[in-house]
């Protein structure tokens, strides 16, 4: 049967949505202590959300409240109902654990086949999924949505590129699913290999896990011949399956039927024109497991409602152009790891790999960019390097205090988890 929802009015869309706000907001309340308590200390009563105008008066949720009510103190139903656990990678500290019930599980089917046809996948597709099995919910939840989908899926996991390459080829594989930083290595990969990647029989790849500026993605679809796709997701909703692109490439379709999306500004707290840049907040609607209201994902995005030339009417997110704590202030000047990535690979005589490292030096901030020269570059570096300082100063309003143009080859690669630009030693 058709899935019609993606293509439903906004009134009638804006009616099921407030159905199911107000379901979830009497669900989490008297299923998770955590949510008892901080909406009775604000004074609302699940009575009070008669619709999905009134989702601002409910309080926000924090990453700050999954590590304190760590490991399960935000879960709403017993062990026995628990099917699956997945975690957060833990990077800053205690990682955050989420559940999943039976009709979780179906649910995160449902809204990754529903992801992967909007970009253009279908049951004739052969799926390459090199995200990471585990706990990390990219691997089992991209292998699972391709099934739904009916789709063959090759599980291939992380890491371990020439036999990836191999068997893209030999299996003659339509998709590969993977970070954006592992596509381009990929890529690279097929070179040293001697295969040319635009003759591999991928048309697409689907990317996600981490922040992709648009020259990236340029990068990706000129070095492997394909059309690239992003996902959006997270682990405290459900994890891949939140949101992604269609084939017209104009902002990620969000399935806002199972997630409620709002724009606010990061420091007041309150809701931003749409159009504007904020902080992405999500509700879960129709989560079992963990039901989270209002959770401040820290991604910085915009929102329109203006249905899609592709017909669907649910709302699009732009790419996440960084997170709200990775925000770089350097000598007063407030920046974005990615607006950096831009202005970089602006330059076609560049790799699309660079660091950044950030000192300070007798209290006064430092920031040292690496980028990677082209393989076989012959050009003047000097001249090089003054455009690319010159570009940056008129991007940022700052240039980096040194920049160094790095042989092709000299900068880690990742293959398996996500990639690091920034390293603070301060």
């Amino acid at each position: 049967m058709a899935d019609t929802t993606q293509y439903r009015s906004r009134d009638k869309l804006r009616e099921l949505q407030s159905d199911r706000l107000r379901d979830i907001v009497e669900y989490a309340r008297e299923n998770v202590p955590f949510y008892r308590e901080t909406l009775d200390d604000a004074g609302i009563s699940p009575a009070d959300v008669d619709s999905t105008e009134d989702i601002r008066s409910l309080p926000f949720t924090t990453k700050a409240d999954f590590r304190e009510t760590y490991p399960d103190g935000l879960f709403a139903v017993d062990d026995v109902d628990v099917r699956r656990i997945h975690a957060s990678s833990g990077t800053t500290g205690k990682p955050k654990i989420v559940a999943y019930t039976d009709a979780d599980l179906e649910l995160w089917n449902e809204v990754m086949a529903r992801s992967l046809a909007a970009a253009g996948l279908d049951s004739s597709d052969t799926v390459q999924n090199a995200y990471g099995y585990g706990l990390f919910t990219g691997g089992l939840g991209f292998h699972a949505g391709a099934e739904a989908l009916g789709a063959t899926v090759i599980p291939t996991g992380s890491g371990n590129t020439q036999r990836q390459v191999e068997l893209a080829r030999d299996l003659e594989s339509d998709a590969l699913c993977c970070t954006p930083s592992y596509a381009l290595y990929f890529a690279e990969t097929a070179e040293e290999m001697n295969i040319d990647p635009r003759e591999l029989p991928l048309s697409t790849v689907l990317y996600g896990a981490e922040p992709c500026t648009e020259p990236m993605r340029e990068a990706i679809e000129e070095r492997l011949g394909v059309r690239g796709y992003e996902n959006y997701g997270l682990s405290e909703l459900i994890g891949p399956g939140v949101a992604v692109e269609c084939a017209a490439q104009e902002g990620l379709h969000i399935w806002e039927d199972h997630f409620y999306p709002e724009v606010i500004d990061p420091r007041t707290g309150e809701p931003v024109p749409e159009g504007e840049e904020g902080e992405l907040v999500l509700t879960s609607l129709t989560k079992e497991a963990l039901p989270v209201l209002r959770y401040r994902t820290g991604d910085l995005t915009t929102l329109t409602r203006k249905q899609c030339e592709c017909g669907r009417t649910m709302a699009r997110m732009d790419g996440v152009t960084g997170r709200a704590d990775d925000l770089l202030i350097v000598r007063g000047v407030n920046c974005y790891p990615s607006q950096i990535e831009s202005v970089v690979l602006e330059f076609d005589a560049v790799a699309p790999y660079y660091r950044i490292d950030l000192y300070r030096d007798d209290n006064l901030d430092r920031l040292e960019l690496t980028i990677e020269l082209e393989d076989e570059f012959d050009g003047d570096r000097d001249r090089l390097r003054s455009e690319i300082l010159d570009r940056l100063g008129n991007a940022l309003s700052f240039t980096p205090d040194d920049l160094e143009l790095a042989e092709y080859g000299t900068i880690g690669r990742t293959e398996v988890g996500k990639v690091k630009r920034v390293y603070d030693h301060r």
